[in-house]
């Protein structure tokens, strides 16, 4: 019901977005023609511009920035009105757009979002996965609604609220000599390391947590940055390097014995998975998304699950 009132908007402001009718039908998954069309339907409604066209390239006029300025606030106003209309009727339904970084999105959401989807049928979902500082700037965009981040920023125009403790450890191949005992973190200078690209925010914790401990990034001997957790564990199990991931990436390879957790006695990396929205953000469907990871959270995973406020 809600496409009745808002596609067109929908059409117009990823056009806006992508400055591309092209860019736009592919990612509304309609035809060119068609996204030609529902432009052409606005202008007319509103009896003006929205784009300059100039050869193959488009920009918004003035008009086209005033609307885009208020795409937003519309587009949640009808979802909240579906909402609600539907809830009448003991139904829940809407569409939330979710933004996850890598480690969450590959390792942790899966799952919960598998269990969403089963308790609230009517309710559909896409997901965008990126790097911490990406779906920060998407969420700023209004391109998604909620997002599940692990990244050290904080954005004064975005809510954190903590969902789930993460531990990122330093693994290695089982025959790398580390020694026995306890492993100084001073150590860590000796060996190749093998980490996320630098804006990960599994990188920014790890060189963060290393700072405090009078490490910088020029004591490192980084052998590579690599924009693939897959790819780091597979490097690192046919190579003399250690790897720094989140806990929850290497639990197959720990149980099946081709990794190894390097322990650094007394010191840690420890952080939060966390939930954010938008500052003031009052969409109901937005908060059972998050209410909803919350809790089932806390029943996978007990006491390593956050509250959430």
């Amino acid at each position: 019901m809600t496409e009745l009132y808002d596609f067109r908007l929908r059409v117009f402001q990823s056009v806006a977005w992508n400055l591309s009718f092209t860019k736009a039908a592919d990612e509304l998954n309609i035809s060119q023609p068609a996204v030609t069309r529902h432009i052409k339907e606005l202008e007319a409604a509103y009896a003006t511009k929205l784009f300059n066209r100039t050869g193959n390239k488009i920009t918004l006029t003035s008009a086209g920035k005033t609307l885009l300025g208020e795409c937003g606030a519309l587009l949640e106003g009808y979802e909240r009105l579906n909402y609600k209309m539907n809830l009448l009727n003991g139904r829940r339904t809407g569409h939330i757009r979710i933004g996850a970084s890598l480690t969450i999105a590959q390792y942790i959401l899966p799952e919960l979002l598998a269990l969403f989807c089963k308790e609230y049928p009517d309710i559909s979902t896409e997901l965008a996965m990126h790097n911490t500082v990406e779906i920060e700037e998407m969420m700023l965009a209004q391109k998604i609604d909620i997002a599940l981040v692990e990244g050290v920023t904080r954005r004064p125009e975005l809510k954190y609220s903590p969902f789930l403790k993460d531990e990122i450890v330093a693994i290695a191949r089982p025959g790398l000599a580390t020694g026995e005992g306890i492993f100084p973190v001073c150590k860590i200078k000796e060996y190749d390391l093998i980490l996320r690209e630098r804006t990960s925010g599994t990188t920014q914790f790890v060189l963060d947590a290393l700072k405090r401990a009078g490490i910088g990034y020029a004591d490192l001997k980084i052998k590579m940055h690599m924009g693939s957790t897959e790819g780091i564990k597979s490097f690192v199990e046919h190579s003399d390097t250690i790897g720094l991931l989140s806990v929850y990436s290497v639990g197959k390879e720990l149980l099946d014995g081709r990794l190894k957790i390097v322990e650094f006695g007394t010191f840690s990396i420890d952080r939060d998975f966390c939930i954010a929205r938008g500052q003031g953000d009052t969409s109901e469907l937005n908060r059972l998304f998050h209410d909803f990871i919350i809790r089932k959270s806390v029943e996978k995973y007990g006491a390593n699950a956050c509250s959430g406020k």
